[in-house]
Formats: structure tokens, sequence, C-alpha cells
């Protein structure tokens, strides 16, 4: 009896063990041959295949090979560079291909359908992972993460934190003071932000946003551009107000970035322990030595009053904070490299799905102040070190932003070498022949 029982235990082993390595054999499996190789970091391999088996790279190599069925594909990619998906650090996915004041006067229903189409034109951009820095981004990250609709991963902060008056308080300046115990305005019931006054009410919007998803927290520390209220030299929420911000956070495992773009504004976010400065165009020398003895990091956009310029009506409030923000965009980029500091690539690109498709144009504009490796670096692995300080709280663990064993396989085939000239990223339609995130090929134009 007893080596009856033996037999049908070693008898279900195997078909068990049969059972595994049939659905191994089964993963699909993509190899890239006689491409040049980014590697995300500084390097440019030659005479190298990538093998892609599921959702990671799992060999680099010379010579590799593979047996050919349907589950596997071979991509000869002679005269094409392989380079780790693009990411974007500041990116407002139900801003994107919407007008700021349309959210006000359409249904939530019909905004989330427009942010979901703004996702996906951000993935066939070539950018496969975005730090959504602001909005009710989250249902439309699950519909992707869960292989719905098609789009980017997805770090999400959530609602804005702003105080009254500050520049997530969508309310004209005409607004009639509110009664303690207010009703929510129209921007909180949807999520889009959440206005807090005191450390209380800002401790409980900070775990409210971590208890919805948040990975990291979005807080408005000083004045805005498209606001229509504050301007550019406020400091937004008081000392104690921000520490409380980021003391919830850590509670957390994770951090505060912070809408920032003058002197006193990043003074008071470092002072609190904001460890991510969002835009600091207009920070002076002495700040910039702040920012880096502080280890934070700086999300720079290279925002400029140039063709691309974010149109604003003649003469009006906004279009003159417009202009003092984008007059600092030079000095901050040369700032931040005079002193070393960490920084980040993110577009900010709103109101519009013309404006949003300048993506890749953005940035290739950083040519103006690195090297063309140097761009292509900040965009994949530095900006993944951003992303990655939200610890636990990360949705998509492992490595990104780099072409390594065992990373995670979100790549692109460009047809040239942005090494040599980085505006092919410029034009993702005609120069992306390959986008793939996760492991799955959302593009090939290639035979």
């Amino acid at each position: 009896m007893k080596k009856l029982n033996i037999n049908i235990i070693v008898f279900v082993s195997m078909i068990l063990l049969s059972s595994v390595t049939y659905v191994q054999a089964q993963e699909k499996q993509t190899l890239i041959i006689n491409a040049k190789i980014f590697d995300g970091t500084n390097t440019l391999l030659e005479g190298k295949d990538v093998l892609i088996r599921g959702n990671k790279i799992v060999q680099i190599a010379e010579g590799i090979m593979i047996t050919q069925d349907e589950n596997s594909k071979i991509i000869d990619a002679s005269g094409k560079t392989l380079i780790p998906g693009l990411t974007d650090a500041h990116w407002h996915t139900m801003h994107a291909h919407i007008a700021s004041m349309q959210i006000f006067v359409n249904d939530i229903g019909y905004l989330t359908l427009v942010g979901a189409e703004a996702a996906e034109a951000a993935l066939m951009r070539g950018f496969t992972s975005v730090r959504d820095v602001g909005g009710p981004v989250f249902g439309i990250k699950k519909m992707i993460d869960e292989g719905r609709i098609v789009g980017p991963r997805i770090y999400p902060s959530g609602a804005y934190i702003t105080q009254t008056s500050g520049h997530g308080d969508f309310r004209f300046p005409t607004a009639m003071t509110r009664k303690d115990g207010r009703e929510l305005l129209d921007g909180e019931l949807m999520g889009w932000t959440k206005i807090a006054d005191g450390v209380p009410q800002v401790i409980r919007r900070v775990r409210e946003n971590l208890m919805s998803g948040a990975t990291q927290i979005k807080v408005m520390a000083g004045g805005g551009v498209a606001s229509l209220s504050d301007p550019l030299d406020v400091r937004q929420y008081t000392l104690d107000e921000m520490k409380a911000a980021v003391e919830v956070a850590a509670t957390w495992n994770t951090y505060v970035a912070v809408h920032a773009y003058s002197d006193i504004a990043v003074r008071g976010a470092l002072e609190a322990g904001v460890q991510s400065i969002e835009h600091g165009q207009m920070i002076t020398e002495e700040t910039a030595k702040l920012i880096k003895e502080h280890n934070a990091w700086l999300c720079l956009q290279p925002l400029l009053n140039d063709e691309d310029a974010i149109p604003f009506p003649d003469g009006s409030f906004e279009q003159q904070k417009f202009l003092a923000m984008t007059a600092g965009t030079e000095k901050a980029y040369e700032l931040a490299a005079k002193y070393d500091l960490k920084v980040a690539f993110g577009s900010d690109l709103q109101n519009g799905a013309a404006i949003a498709a300048t993506q890749g144009k953005a940035l290739a504009k950083l040519k103006r102040w690195y090297e063309p490796w140097e761009v292509l670096k900040m965009a994949t692995s530095t900006n993944y070190e951003l992303f990655k300080l939200c610890g636990p709280r990360d949705p998509y663990p492992g490595k990104n932003g780099v072409i390594e064993e065992e990373a995670l396989a979100d790549l692109l085939l460009l047809d040239g070498n942005p090494l040599e000239d980085i505006n092919l990223i410029a034009d993702p339609e005609n120069n992306f022949v390959m986008i793939m995130k996760d492991g799955k090929i959302y593009k090939n134009t290639l035979n």
C-alpha cells in the first residue's frame, strides 16, 4: 500500500513538473538582433543580441539562437538603435488632451475617456512610463495594468494637495467666502484637487490619497502660471503644514513632490524635508546650493517662450507669469549643471492633443544643455531613480529604464542613432519602428 502511494506521488509530481515545463516553453519570446544598444546609462553596445522572454530581458550576448515557432519572434534591427522606453517625470494624463477650463464643464466619464486617449498617445510616442503628478488617474492606471486599454506605466499622485488660494484652488478670485465645514468644490468631488488648510486637514488629505493608491504625494508649494489668483512670488503652506505632508508620506515609506518655481517656495519645501522639487525655473544660485545640500531632486521642464509656448491672452495675468517663469529656464539648467544636481526630465504638457504631441520634441530640447547620451539617460535610468523613491509603493517592482538582464522589457527601436542625432526622438511616428512595454509589442513597422 505504501509503495502504491509513493508511485502515485511520483506520477503526480511528474505531471506537475511537465506542466511547468510546458508553460515555460509556451512563454512568448522576442529576439532582437543586429541593433546598436544604448543601455540607459552611458554605454553603446554593438554586436550583441537581446532576448526578451515574457516581460523581462533574459539575455544579452553575441549570437543568441532560439527555435522559431508561433511563440517566438526574431527582429532584425540592422541600422537601428535599441534604447530603454522613454519616461516623463512630470505628466498629467487627465490634463494632457483637454484645456484646463474644460474640466469644469464636462462630465467625469467624458474626461476619463479623454485621459485614456492621452495615455495611449503617450505610449505610442515611446513614453512607456510616466509619473502622474496630479489628477484622478487611478481608474485609467488600473485599466492599463489589467491590459484592457493601452497606455504607459503610471506612478500616480492623485489629487493635488493645495491651500485655499493655492495653485490647486480652481475658484475664481471673486468667489464668496465659504463657511467652515464647507461643501466640497466640483474639482474635489471629481478627485482633481483637495483643498486643505491647517495641519489636521493636510494630514487627512494626504492619507486619503495614499489610501487611493498614490505612489507619491503632490503638494502645491508656490504660485502657478495657469491659476487665476496666485502670483508667482508667494509661498504656499506654512512650515508646519508642509512638514505634516512630508511626515505622513514618510509613514507610508514614500515622498512628497511639490510645485514650486520661486526661491521662497523651493526653500520652504526643502526646510520641510521635501525630496522632489517640480519646476524650479526661477531659482537663484543660493537656492541651487540648498537643493544640493538637501540631496533633493529637481524635476525641470524645458519650458521656453518659443514656438511651443503655451498660448495665453496678451497682457493677461497668466501670460505675465508665463513670461517670468520661462525667462528663468536657461539659468536653472545652468545652475543644475554647475552644482551637479539630480535633475529629472518632465514635460508638463497640457491643454490639448496637439500640445501633448510635442512630448518628444520637448525632450529633444535638452540638447541646449546636455549631450545626446545625457538626454537619453535622463529620460530613462535617471528618471527611474526618482520613480523608485516610492519604495514599497512601487506598483512595478524590478529594474527599469535600463537594458540589462532581468530588467523589465520596456524598449524602443529607432531608425538611426539618437546618440548622433537626438532630434530623432522628436518625430516618433516616423523614427520609432518598434515600441515594446512589459514585453508586449505595440508597434512594429519592420518585416
